[in-house]
């Protein structure tokens, strides 16, 4: 299935009109990706309101990219200019007309440079019009996640068959031994950097790998992701190394029943800060909600953090397609920490599950 760029742009311009907007000047080269195709790394693009047959609508770049523009935007018409927003705002022409602009991605010097290029267009701020969209996949894009999602699974699987996760080994050495099996397994790239806190480092819930060595009795916390097409996986799970004390089953019991509680939440319609309330009163009952240090989850696509979040001051609700992370934490400082996380697609019946990965306690 190829991705219907059209179909996006014309949502797109259902949302203009309601706004009152003659046009929009897409400027962050994520959303151009999203509604044409293309991957470059400088580009602006003018999608107009009234424009059915889309005579209207452009994309720039520069010379750089004219072979590239033509294979993957073959359905606009495109121009070449260095300064490409530059370029569409001085040759939109002689009569008035009003554009949004991605307010929350422009430089006060762009906006002011812009003002002073002559145009008689007036821009208004426009921010977050097309991550709006973003934020419900289609199936293309859910096929992308899956793939993504896959990778990872299948990356993870081989560090644990090959002994990958054990004793002796730096955190590290782990991190890079899982981002090169993802590659093996399909990806593109990887999501972020990979996450491996050993011990008391798996209580800091964004620990940067070090030269810790891996111990018996460690939890050992994995956070990655894979990225295929441009779409990004995003999963943790939590070990224990050769034995498993009581309070880290207990934890990781604890974490586990949360993530359920957080996963059973998600269906359309639902408050996003009520599928994170979901989760963090099984936490909080058992006397640990301070421990819970950040939110539930968050949206997963193009990019590893983008709408909608799920948290406890979240606002809006759940829609179909959405695709979030459900990720619970419990640290305790300076002794070690459980943070499960999913990948999961929100759907009308139950929420589709993309990160498989067994998320019962496993001693490696």
């Amino acid at each position: 299935m190829a991705a219907d760029h059209a179909s996006r742009r014309a949502a797109l311009r259902a949302v203009l009109a309601d706004r009152g907007l003659d046009a929009l000047l897409v400027t962050n080269l994520l959303n151009i990706r999203y509604l044409t195709g293309f991957t470059g790394s400088n580009a602006a693009l003018l999608v107009s309101t009234d424009d059915a047959d889309e005579s209207r609508t452009v994309v720039c770049t520069d010379g750089r990219y004219v072979t590239q523009i033509a294979e993957q935007v073959p359905d606009l018409r495109a121009v070449i200019a260095r300064a490409s927003a530059d370029h569409l705002i001085a040759s939109a022409g002689t009569h008035a007309a009003g554009w949004g602009f991605e307010s929350h991605t422009v430089t006060v010097d762009e906006h002011a440079r812009w003002s002073g290029l002559g145009s008689k267009v007036t821009l208004t701020a426009a921010p977050g019009l097309v991550e709006q969209l973003r934020a419900v996949k289609d199936e293309h894009e859910i096929g992308l996640l899956r793939a993504a999602c896959t990778a990872a699974d299948r990356a993870l699987a081989d560090l644990i068959a090959a002994g990958g996760l054990r004793p002796g080994r730096t955190e590290k050495e782990v991190g890079r031994d899982l981002e090169s099996r993802m590659l093996d397994h399909g990806a593109d790239g990887i999501s972020f950097e990979t996450i491996v806190a050993a011990g008391a480092n798996s209580a800091i819930p964004h620990h940067r790998p070090t030269n810790a060595v891996l111990a018996s009795g460690d939890f050992v916390k994995l956070d990655f992701g894979a990225q295929v097409g441009g779409y990004h996986s995003d999963m943790t799970r939590t070990y224990v190394l050769d034995k498993a004390a009581d309070w880290q089953r207990e934890l990781y019991d604890l974490v586990l029943r949360a993530q359920q509680a957080g996963r059973e939440a998600l269906a359309p319609g639902i408050e996003c800060a009520a599928v994170d309330a979901a989760a963090r009163s099984v936490i909080a009952d058992a006397g640990y909600g301070e421990l819970f240090l950040h939110g539930l989850g968050h949206g997963v696509g193009l990019e590893i953090h983008e709408a909608p979040g799920i948290g406890a001051a979240a606002t809006g609700t759940l829609v179909a397609g959405a695709t979030v992370t459900v990720e619970p934490g419990v640290y305790f400082s300076g002794r070690g920490g459980v943070r499960i996380e999913d990948t999961l697609v929100v759907r009308e019946q139950a929420p589709e599950l993309l990160t498989l990965t067994d998320k019962t306690l496993t001693v490696v």
